[in-house]
Order: C-alpha cells, then sequence, then structure tokens
C-alpha cells in the first residue's frame, strides 16, 4: 500500500511540475478544428471560448418571455426537489442516500410559474436523453455550424444535445461524464468547478443506498429507498457509487486527501462556450432562470481510458 500511495503522489507531482490540468485556456477567437484537436481534446484539456455563439437566435432572443410565446402550452418533464440537489446526496432516518429527483410532466408556462416562486422546490429542466429535439418550435434558434472546429474534430454529429434551465438553487453535484461535452450557455452564467482526471485518487467516494423524491398527500418530500432482486429472488437494496466531498464546503477532518485536489473554477457567460473532456470532475451552479444547450459526443475507448479504470481500481472504496 506504501507503493502505491507513493506512485499516486509522484503522479499529482509530476502533474503538477509540468501544468498539466493546472489552469483553464480562455480563447477570445473560435480555433480552427486543426487548433482544437491539437491543443485541447487530443491533451484532454477544457477550454473556454468566449463569445463563441454568442450570435446564435438564441442568444439574442431567449428570454423567459420569448419561452412562454413560443411554446407555453408544451409539456416538459421537470426534475423536482426539497434542496437543489437532483443526483445527489441526501439524508433520512440517519441513513445517507444517492437520491434521484422527483420527474413530473407539466406545461411549461407552469414551470415558469414555479420558477419564480423562491419558497417552494426546486424545478430544473435537465432530461438528458437529447430533450432539446423535443422543442421543435426553438430549434432553428442554435446554428451547430458555429461549432464545426469539433465537429470536425470528432468527425461525427453530437450523441446527445440536451436543454438546460432551472433555479439558481439547482445545484449539479460533483461527478464525471463519459462523453466529451460543448456547453453553451444561452442566458445567464454557469459557474464550473473541475478537477482531472488523474486527481482521482484526492477524491472520496462511497456506494450509498440508492432513493428517488416522492411527496406525501401533504407536499412533503421524503426518500423512497429503491430495490432490486438477485438471482435468488431476494429483494436487495440498490446501491450507487458517488463522491462524498462537498466541494463548496469541504470535511478536510473526515475527508483529508482532497486537500491536495487542485479544483479550477470558471465562470461561463451567455455566449460562451466551454469544452469540457471526458471524465473531468466537475460540479455546477447557475444564474437564476439560466438556459443552456450541451452537446455530448461518446469518448473514445482509448489507452487513456484503460489508465483511468485502473486509477478507479486502485482507489476503489472498500466499504
Amino acid at each position: 500500500m506504501d507503493r502505491i500511495n507513493l506512485a499516486f503522489q509522484t503522479l499529482l507531482n509530476e502533474a503538477e511540475d509540468f501544468r498539466i490540468g493546472s489552469d483553464i485556456l480562455e480563447l477570445n477567437t473560435v480555433p480552427t478544428a486543426l487548433e482544437f484537436t491539437r491543443d485541447n481534446y487530443a491533451k484532454n484539456v477544457p477550454v473556454v471560448i468566449r463569445n463563441a455563439v454568442k450570435g446564435w437566435n438564441a442568444v439574442k432572443h431567449w428570454t423567459p418571455e420569448y419561452l412562454q410565446k413560443k411554446i407555453h402550452n408544451k409539456k416538459v418533464d421537470v426534475a423536482i426537489t426539497p434542496n437543489g440537489y437532483a443526483d445527489g446526496l441526501a439524508q433520512q432516518d440517519g441513513n445517507d442516500y444517492f437520491v434521484l429527483p422527483l420527474e413530473e410532466s407539466m406545461h411549461f408556462s407552469e414551470f415558469l410559474q414555479c420558477l419564480d416562486n423562491s419558497a417552494g422546490p426546486v424545478y430544473y429542466i435537465q432530461k438528458q436523453n437529447s430533450n432539446f429535439f423535443e422543442f421543435p418550435e426553438i430549434a432553428d434558434d442554435i446554428d451547430i455550424s458555429c461549432l464545426s472546429f469539433a465537429t470536425e474534430c470528432f468527425n461525427k454529429p453530437p450523441d446527445a444535445v440536451n436543454f438546460w434551465m432551472g433555479d439558481e438553487r439547482a445545484i449539479t453535484s460533483m461527478h464525471k461524464d463519459p462523453y466529451d461535452n460543448l456547453y453553451c450557455v444561452v442566458a445567464g452564467y454557469k459557474d464550473f468547478l473541475l478537477l482531472p482526471p488523474y486527481q482521482i485518487m484526492t477524491i472520496p467516494r462511497k456506494k450509498y443506498l440508492t432513493g428517488v423524491y416522492r411527496r406525501s398527500g401533504t407536499g412533503k418530500f421524503f426518500i423512497e429507498a429503491m430495490t432490486q432482486h438477485s438471482e435468488e429472488g431476494i429483494s436487495e437494496p440498490v446501491l450507487t457509487e458517488w463522491i462524498s466531498i462537498d466541494p463548496l464546503n469541504p470535511d478536510f477532518t473526515k475527508y483529508p486527501q482532497y486537500r491536495q485536489a487542485t479544483p479550477l473554477k470558471v465562470r461561463v457567460n451567455a455566449g460562451d462556450v466551454l469544452f469540457l473532456p471526458n471524465f473531468w470532475y466537475h460540479h455546477v451552479r447557475q444564474s437564476h432562470k439560466c438556459i443552456a444547450v450541451n452537446f455530448w459526443y461518446d469518448m473514445d475507448f482509448d489507452s487513456r481510458y484503460c489508465y483511468f479504470r485502473m486509477l478507479e481500481k486502485l482507489t476503489e472504496c472498500q466499504e
């Protein structure tokens, strides 16, 4: 174990010496496909491209009033939580849970009204199933040709295009995705906190009971535990591995390894694009009624993936 810990420390030290993943590049002009491939995609490092989609009609026109006029009577799937964490950790009856949001379908106009109730539950359109295509009324307001540098680099269309809009209280807890992500903010801003994949040994993880939010007849939220049947037909709890640390308020006494983490912070404003490479850990906050569209490209499962999976196994929680 000492040799493994020494190897981890060597990895952190070498990365720091070579400044790998130590900052977020910001560009004021859209890169060529060659520049993007060479400087960002190949190196698996994030970049913010300022005003890259500023010319979109979406950036110019997407206000709640505009969207209300365009899609007010359409039903949308909305994530609802008591605390703003749609996929995150919560406690109930002394147990720690990884909790999925309550999902309800409502008219878009009703969703906008709910956003104006700051004392109520937290509402967020965050269905990650290429839900942007459920809104053909506004599809022409974005122009993917602005992102041709990425389309040429990835050599394929996006695997999913998602629409996001929600409450400033909605927080995306720290996690990673197996996608290369082009995150385009259309209105408001998003605050990203990022950690590179090789810092996995600094990020505490644990398997949690899995639940989903429900509401009682009085409107009070509670967590319903999820179960599954084993091969023997026995009902057993569903477990989900999730990150234990809250980067906004880290408990260094409980998780001392996080002291070695070096999180990067960046604000992505309306018209900006963030390239977030696969397997980068990210935590996200946003302004009220922030609107965004993101493009997911499934990652290439190359030798870097094998290397990261090895790190995952070496740092696997034994609980």
